[in-house]
C-alpha cells in the first residue's frame, strides 16, 4: 500500500493574496476602481500556484521539479478593444504601474461597467492540495513500482516510461465596487507509457488518468496496475498490427477519449470568439441543422472532479452546462465575457486563461456527445467493411475550414460486421461540419476521456475533458500507410 498521509489545513485566497503579502483589500480595490473607470469589463485575477512532475524513464528517475508561481493580471476592456497588463510582483505599486498601463485602451471611451457574475456557493471539488498528501520518496517509490510491474508482466516488455504529477492553484477575481470571487483548484495525473519488441521491430502504448483529485484516487496498487496493464494491451496489439489501408470508408469511433475528434473538429468551431468575428465554419448557422438527428453535443463545467470542471471560470462566471447541438440543429455557443457582450447575449462561464499572464477567450471545458439507442455490439456488427477506431493521439484543424486530420494510435479493422486485425499508421482525414452530418448510429455506451486532455489556442493551455458513445461514421476518408 502506498502511503498518503493526512492533508494540513490549506490556506486560503484572503491569506495568500493579502495577510501573506501585506496588501490592503481596500487599496487594491482602489487601484481596480481607478483602472476600470468609464471602460465597460474588466477585473484584476489573483494567482498562487504550486505544481510539481516527476517523471520515471529507463529504470531510474529522470527528472524531478517543483515549481511556485504566483502574480494578477489587470484587464480593462473598452468596446472590442482590452489593455492587459501583468506581473509576478504581488504589491500595490505593480498593481498600480498595471493600472496606468490598461487605461491607455480608453482613448476617450466613455462606458459603463458590466454587471458582475453571479456567485456560487458550490464545490466541485477538493479544497486541500495533492501536493502534501505524499511525500517526496512515497512518490519515487510508486513510479520504481510501476516500472517493475509493466516488467514482469511481459518479457517482450524494453522500455517503461512513468510520470505523477500535480498542481494546486488559487485564484481570485477581483471586480470595480470590491465584488469578488474566488476559487481553489487541485490538478493531478498519472501516465503510464511501455515499449515492447519482438525481434527488430517495437511498437508502444500509454495510458494516463487524472482530475480535480487528491493523488490518492490514482495510486493505490488495484488502481494503478490496471492503468499500467491498459498500456501494454495496446502497446501488444500495436506489436500485431498491419500497415493500415488508405480510402474512403466506414468508421466505427469508440467511446470515451475519440471525443478528442469531436473537441478538435467541432467544439472549437463554437467558441464565441470565432464566430463573432466569423472565420468559424460554423458562424450565422444558429438554430439550423448541422448534424444528423440524434447528434446532441454538451459542454458541462459542472461536474464533479472532472479534469475540465471549474466551480468558476477565469472571469469568475460560474461554469455551467451549455447545450451546443441539440438533435442536430445548433443551439448555442461557448462565450466569455467581451464576446458574449458583443454578441447582445451571457457568458456561459467559458472565460478561461492559461495563468495570470493571459487573458480570458472563450474555452472548452468538458465537452461530449450525448448518447444514443444503439447496443455498440449492433453498431459493428452493422458495417461489413471498415475501420475501428479506439484511441487518438495527435491531430490538427483549421477552424475557418473545419478541415481536420487525427491520428490513430489503436484501431481495427472491421470486417463482415467482426473486429478483425489490429492496424497502423491510420488517419482520419475530414471536415467538422460535414462529419457531423454523416453519423448514423449512435450507441447507448457514452463515456468520458480517463481525464487526459490539454487543449491548446492562442498560445495557452488548458486542462479539459472529452467524451462521446460508440459513432457509426459513414465515408470517411482514411489515410494509411498499406501500399
Amino acid at each position: 500500500m502506498t502511503d498518503i498521509s493526512t492533508e494540513a489545513t490549506a490556506p486560503s485566497p484572503e491569506e495568500l493574496f493579502f495577510a501573506d503579502t501585506g496588501l490592503e483589500r481596500a487599496r487594491v480595490v482602489g487601484v481596480v476602481d481607478e483602472a476600470l473607470s468609464n471602460m465597460d469589463d474588466g477585473e484584476m485575477f489573483l494567482e498562487y500556484r504550486q505544481s510539481e512532475s516527476l517523471v520515471f524513464d529507463d529504470g531510474r528517475l529522470k527528472s524531478a521539479s517543483f515549481d511556485t508561481a504566483k502574480g494578477f493580471g489587470l484587464r480593462a476592456v473598452a468596446g472590442e478593444a482590452t489593455g492587459y497588463a501583468h506581473a509576478s510582483e504581488l504589491s500595490e505599486g505593480a498593481m498600480r504601474r498595471a493600472a496606468v498601463a490598461v487605461q491607455a485602451v480608453k482613448s476617450g471611451h466613455s462606458g459603463t461597467m458590466a454587471s458582475p457574475p453571479t456567485a456560487t456557493n458550490r464545490h466541485l471539488y477538493t479544497d486541500a492540495s495533492p501536493l502534501t498528501q505524499m511525500d517526496f520518496d512515497a512518490k519515487v517509490a510508486l513510479l520504481l513500482e510501476i516500472d517493475r510491474y509493466a516488467r514482469d508482466a511481459d518479457e517482450r516488455v524494453r522500455q517503461v516510461s512513468a510520470s505523477i504529477s500535480g498542481s494546486w492553484q488559487v485564484v481570485e477575481i477581483i471586480r470595480a465596487g470590491g465584488e469578488f470571487r474566488s476559487d481553489i483548484r487541485p490538478l493531478v495525473r498519472l501516465n503510464v507509457s511501455v515499449v515492447v519488441g519482438e525481434g527488430d521491430r517495437q511498437e508502444s502504448g500509454s495510458h494516463g488518468v487524472g482530475g480535480r483529485t487528491a493523488y490518492d484516487v490514482y495510486v493505490q496498487p488495484d488502481k494503478w496496475r490496471a492503468h499500467v496493464d491498459e498500456a501494454l494491451r495496446q502497446a501488444l496489439v500495436n506489436l500485431e498490427s498491419q500497415p493500415a489501408l488508405a480510402g474512403e470508408t466506414t468508421v466505427v469511433l469508440g467511446p470515451g477519449w475519440p471525443g478528442i475528434l469531436l473537441h478538435e473538429a467541432i467544439g472549437h468551431g463554437l467558441e464565441g470568439d470565432f464566430n463573432r468575428k466569423k472565420t468559424s465554419a460554423f458562424a450565422g448557422l444558429m438554430g439550423e441543422q448541422i448534424a444528423a438527428p440524434g447528434v446532441t453535443v454538451i459542454d458541462d463545467g459542472t461536474l464533479s472532479d472532472r479534469r475540465g470542471s471549474l466551480t468558476t471560470d477565469d472571469e469568475g462566471t460560474p461554469t455551467e452546462r451549455t447545450v451546443l447541438i441539440e438533435d442536430g440543429k445548433l443551439v448555442g455557443y461557448l462565450q466569455d465575457r467581451l464576446n458574449a457582450r458583443l454578441m447582445n447575449t451571457q457568458s456561459t462561464g467559458n472565460g478561461r486563461r492559461e495563468s495570470y499572464a493571459h487573458t480570458p477567450m472563450p474555452r472548452m471545458t468538458n465537452t461530449y456527445m450525448l448518447g444514443g439507442e444503439h447496443d455498440p455490439d449492433e453498431i459493428i456488427k452493422s458495417v461489413d467493411n471498415g475501420l475501428y477506431a479506439v484511441n487518438f493521439g495527435g491531430g490538427q484543424v483549421d477552424i475557418t475550414s473545419g478541415k481536420f486530420v487525427f491520428t490513430c494510435t489503436e484501431a481495427y479493422m472491421i470486417e463482415d460486421g467482426k473486429i478483425g486485425a489490429a492496424v497502423k499508421g491510420a488517419t482520419l482525414i475530414g471536415n467538422g461540419p460535414d462529419v457531423l452530418t454523416r453519423v448514423s448510429m449512435i450507441g447507448n455506451d457514452m463515456k468520458l476521456d480517463p481525464g487526459i486532455g490539454t487543449c491548446g489556442k492562442d498560445g495557452q493551455g488548458v486542462p479539459v475533458g472529452v467524451g462521446q458513445p460508440t459513432l457509426l461514421i459513414d465515408n470517411l476518408t482514411v489515410g494509411g500507410t498499406a501500399a
